[in-house]
């Protein structure tokens, strides 16, 4: 018999970043010593509490079904987390716990896109914005960055020009991946005025609100008018080193989220039950697992951006927050003789081990695009290996 796939399924993208990491594997298994920068992973333990409670509720029989918008402690616990970072009066009825960040994307579209319906998200930009945006019908409206003085800053007429075709929706990630982008407050005063002027509802994508290395994090959501339109994207991942524990939350207006958790019954029914309260662990716990995190990434950071600019034809700001730089390589790319950016990330690959993705990986790039991109992530990689591959790359860049 002839397969049925349905039509949409033509429309729905992936993450090629776990391409760029099979390309890596198989160089591996045939014995190549790999720098991995390609995913956003960590190799830093979760903290001790986090596990250790998420064990114990295993022992207390906590390995069943579950609410199927959360434990009320975690809900009231992530409320209060939220709430008090935010300036914002949450309660549980505000927070739908989810497994992971990323459901909260597709989560969010379903419940607040119609087919047709015109969005703005960031390109480059997670790759499962535009992904969920076609694949349910709507309309995606890309806009960009730019680079400032100390750092990439948003394309404002890219987005003033999507207001003008008739958006509805705005997906916004500050401290952005790939980028590492932060907007200075002025530029997300801007963006809020123009959110409430033009009657938008936005998805406010923090999943690396708490990875910020000085001074406090800023969330759109804080400015006048914001709160009853924005659903803030909320994950664990991060904060706690718990990626593969797949859970973060979806938080709003209460009418909205419930609409939300009505989905988590159609796709899981539930987020992992003992997993829950590993997390609340975190939130309430007085663990310092948060703060060598911190360092932990910090340290990378300072090390890998310092190397990188040291390379001749790279150039590399240093982000404020996420565990992503985005060095231009425009000018190393011309040196070598290699006119595109894939084949310059392949051929790093093959010769120096050293594997990241490039700007292809997070959307289709715009026209009008002349500078060349790629994105290393640090989070999985420890300080001497950092140093050993960006020897090796230097080397052969020179």
């Amino acid at each position: 018999m002839t397969i049925p796939i349905a039509e949409r399924m033509t429309r729905i993208g992936t993450e090629t970043a776990f391409a760029v990491s099979q390309e890596a594997g198989i160089l591996a298994r045939q014995g190549k010593k790999i720098y991995p920068f390609h995913l956003g992973d960590m190799n830093i333990l979760t903290p001790a509490n986090v596990m250790e409670a998420a064990i114990e509720a295993m022992k207390k029989g906590k390995t069943g079904y579950c609410p199927t918008a959360g434990i009320p402690e975690l809900r009231e616990a992530v409320a209060k987390d939220v709430g008090a970072s935010h300036h914002l009066p949450l309660t549980a009825e505000n927070v739908s716990i989810q497994p992971g960040g990323k459901p909260t994307i597709g989560k969010f579209i379903m419940a607040a896109m119609n087919p047709g319906d015109k969005v703005l998200y960031p390109n480059p930009g997670y790759p499962i914005y535009e992904s969920q945006i076609e694949f349910h019908g709507g309309a995606g409206l890309p806009y960009g960055y730019k680079e400032g003085r100390s750092g990439f800053i948003l394309d404002m007429e890219a987005i003033r020009k999507g207001l003008m075709a008739g958006v509805k929706i705005l997906i916004y990630n500050n401290y952005q991946n790939p980028t590492g982008a932060s907007s200075p407050k002025e530029e997300m005063e801007e963006l809020a005025r123009l959110a409430v002027e033009n009657d938008l509802f936005v998805l406010a994508d923090e999943a690396y609100f708490d990875i910020r290395y000085g001074g406090e994090p800023l969330s759109i959501v804080s400015f006048p008018g914001m709160a009853d339109r924005t659903v803030i994207l909320y994950t664990f991942s991060k904060k706690f080193a718990m990626t593969g524990w797949r859970l973060g939350a979806a938080i709003g207006p209460a009418r909205f989220i419930e609409n939300i958790s009505k989905i988590n019954v159609n796709d899981e029914s539930c987020s992992n039950h003992f997993i829950q309260y590993g997390a609340l662990a975190g939130l309430q716990g007085s663990s310092d697992g948060p703060d060598f995190i911190m360092a932990t990434l910090k340290e990378r950071r300072d090390v890998l951006v310092e190397l990188l600019n040291s390379i001749p034809g790279i150039r590399c700001f240093q982000p404020e927050a996420t565990f992503y730089v985005f060095p231009n390589v425009t000018a190393a790319m011309r040196r070598k003789g290699v006119p595109d950016v894939e084949e310059f990330r392949k051929l790093c690959l093959e010769e120096t081990g050293v594997s990241f993705c490039t700007r292809r990986h997070f959307g289709r790039p715009l026209p009008g695009e002349t500078e060349q991109y790629v994105r290393f992530a640090y989070s999985g990689i420890d300080v001497s290996q950092i140093k050993e591959g960006m020897a090796k790359l230097a080397a052969f860049l020179k």
